[in-house]
């Protein structure tokens, strides 16, 4: 069982931005940040402020409030003990036990569009104290470290209620606006160790800079307040306002704005859609992630379609539209001084899938209709013709693809020059989703009428293995023809479910529904691989080496749950009781994994055996966005 404590927050600003920790207030990754912030949103995050020491001084001696890991394994303090409650809805908030009655309350919230962080303390109960805090600084890309050296600049520029620090050259200045008052005491706190990272065999060591001590006489109705803000976009460094006024007018805004979603989901799903430019996109996942194409997109259905953000989805695509070359969209949205890499043969037929769903329920003048099918049609006609990493349609009708060296598929994990599932050759998934392609443009474009209805047949006459009862997964591999391998993997669940266009139905679709619920069905989603395989690997972790060739050999993917019970739906009858029978079996298991891990979401991944501990990213869009689409549209009741 998971430890409570360890299970984590987030507040996301909107702008790629986020804070994020743990329930028991210890950061356990180099990612657990107050102030980690978007540079050029959403990306070149920094981190400026870590955390903080926090602790109440009373008549009767000095009482902690958050705790810390030191090298080589030391937790000082440790405060668990004290904090009585915590929720995160509609923010994260903890309660401490105080001497006698009281009681502390603590709260902090990312308004959303702004580069910051409000944090406010205030008594419960009639009690009287001093709390103090002493913030840990950086200035660092958040996925690195820092450590003790002597250009640090210690010294803040000081007015009322504002400190201001300039630590680095180059890096942007954080501001602090404050209630309270100031004591400049320069120290460094070393050698503190991130066990998440300790864990996946990554630098776990940090120094930090702690230049001062904040201080603020509490008793009940008088509260401590901090607002974090640095001179980036959205930042509010520049800001004149009061602290008291300034935090006060957000609260009531953020309070307002979060009010309006419809339940916890929705709430949980916005931390996803951010600003870029003038646009907006998809983060993939908290904490490491950025905005990928393939992620972004699949992610989108559940995220923006599936809770009614459609002027969301459609702006998303339109922005994405723009992008295709040769056929092919980048697996990220490159900055302006980066080379995309458009190394993906899903993102673009994953892309046409997510503008099939926006052209039937978003409201478009012409032109966005016509900018959207026009990208759709780039991207057919761009494979047909045959485009980068062997990407072409073959004789056939499917669609082959891959090159050694190159992972193109969803299953991209690669370890220096090794790949640890090329699949090149035509890939189960990759045909289902180029023949869901043809036939959501055929409206349009009248080629592919004709190119889809060969793809269908020779896709149901290569790819159907009578011998096992279920699909191939890579048939001509390394473009070897007839050389087919039948490795039981989650892809095939594409050619029944997930996709508007299912290519088997009836007693096929039925075995390939069974077969991968008898050998890949978990409570956390689906494994990569079958267990009986003898690559299979039961747990995800260890070093970065161990983690990546798991990634796709058994490790389990909760947003396969999402093709996996439409199919399962689509072979048992789609009727209120075989809904039921879903939501119970398939869903439930998901919504009471939003109370662990990452709190209100979905982890990126978990271990394919018991007890399928989630792993990777505890907060993943992909995951999220399929658990919405099962919620809202899959497994909604239907009227009689």
């Amino acid at each position: 069982m998971m430890n409570r404590w360890n299970n984590e927050w987030l507040e996301a600003d909107g702008l790629g931005g986020f804070a994020s920790g743990t329930v028991g207030t210890e950061r356990r990754r180099r990612y657990h940040a107050l102030l980690q912030v978007a540079r050029r949103p959403p990306t070149e995050r920094m981190v400026l402020v870590n955390g903080f020491e926090a602790w109440l001084e009373t008549p009767d001696g000095r009482s902690e409030l958050t705790s810390q890991r030191y090298a080589p394994d030391v937790v000082a303090p440790d405060v668990r003990g004290r904090i009585a409650d915590f929720h995160f809805r509609p923010w994260p908030c903890w309660i401490y036990r105080l001497d006698g009655d009281g009681r502390l309350q603590f709260e902090l919230f990312a308004p959303h569009g702004k580069a910051a962080l409000a944090l406010i303390w205030r008594m419960l109960y009639p009690y009287e104290a001093r709390l103090c805090l002493r913030p840990f600084l950086s200035g660092r890309d958040y996925h690195s470290t820092h450590h003790e050296n002597p250009h640090f600049r210690m010294q803040p520029e000081e007015s009322e209620g504002r400190l201001t620090w300039k630590p680095y050259p180059g890096v942007p200045s954080i501001a602090l606006l404050h209630n309270g008052r100031y004591h400049h005491d320069p120290v460094w706190y070393r050698r503190f160790r991130y066990a998440e990272e300790t864990e996946r065999g990554l630098d776990d060591i940090e120094d930090l800079a702690a230049p001062g001590v904040l201080s603020w006489p509490l008793k009940q109705g008088k509260q401590a307040q901090l607002l974090l803000t640095a001179d980036v976009p959205g930042g509010l460094a520049d800001s004149t306002e009061p602290c008291e006024r300034l935090v006060a007018d957000l609260q009531r805004s953020e309070r307002r704005r979060r009010a309006v979603f419809p339940s916890k989901l929705h709430q949980s799903a916005d931390n996803y859609i951010v600003r870029r430019g003038e646009g907006r996109t998809v983060i993939a996942g908290y904490p490491w992630f950025t905005d990928w194409g393939r992620d972004s997109f699949i992610a989108l259905r559940g995220l923006a379609l599936s809770t009614g953000r459609y002027e969301v989805a459609k702006d998303i695509l339109l922005e994405w539209s723009g992008q295709v070359k040769d056929g092919l969209l980048p697996n990220f949205f490159p900055d302006a001084d980066q080379e995309p890499e458009y190394n993906s043969v899903d993102a673009p037929l994953w892309y046409a899938v997510a503008v099939h769903e926006c052209l039937r329920h978003c409201r478009l003048t012409s032109e966005e209709e016509t900018r959207l099918q026009e990208a759709v049609s780039s991207i057919i006609e761009g494979m047909a013709r045959g485009t980068r990493h062997g990407i072409g349609r073959d004789d056939d009708g499917l669609l082959a693809c891959g090159e050694p060296g190159v992972q193109l598929t969803w299953m991209d994990a690669k370890v220096g020059d090794w790949v640890v599932t090329p699949r090149i050759g035509k890939p189960v998934e990759v045909q289902a989703l180029w023949i869901n392609a043809l036939q959501i443009a055929a409206p349009w474009n009248p080629r592919c009428e004709a190119r889809a209805r060969q793809a269908i047949e020779s896709f149901r006459e290569r790819f159907w293995s009578s011998r096992d009862g279920y699909l191939y997964d890579v048939v001509d591999v390394n473009h070897r023809s007839g050389d087919n391998d039948n490795t039981l993997r989650p892809n095939q669940i594409l050619a029944v479910g997930g996709l508007p266009f299912p290519l088997f139905q009836g007693p096929r679709a039925a075995e390939v529904v069974e077969a991968v619920e008898r050998s890949l069905l978990t409570p956390m989603g689906l494994r990569s691989l079958d267990p009986g395989h003898q690559d299979y690997r039961a747990h995800y972790g260890g070093s970065v080496w161990s983690r990546d060739s798991a990634y796709h050999q058994g490790t389990v993917w909760p947003w396969l749950m999402g093709p996996f019970v439409e199919a399962w739906l689509r072979v048992h009858g789609d009727s209120s009781k075989s809904r039921l029978e879903a939501r119970e079996r398939f869903l439930q298991p998901l919504l009471d994994h939003l109370d662990q891990a990452g709190l209100g979401h979905v982890s990126e991944i978990a271990d394919g055996d018991a007890p399928f501990a989630p792993r990777g990213c505890p907060f993943q869009a992909w995951s999220l966005g399929e658990i919405l689409r099962l919620k809202e549209r899959v497994l909604a009741e239907r009227d009689a």
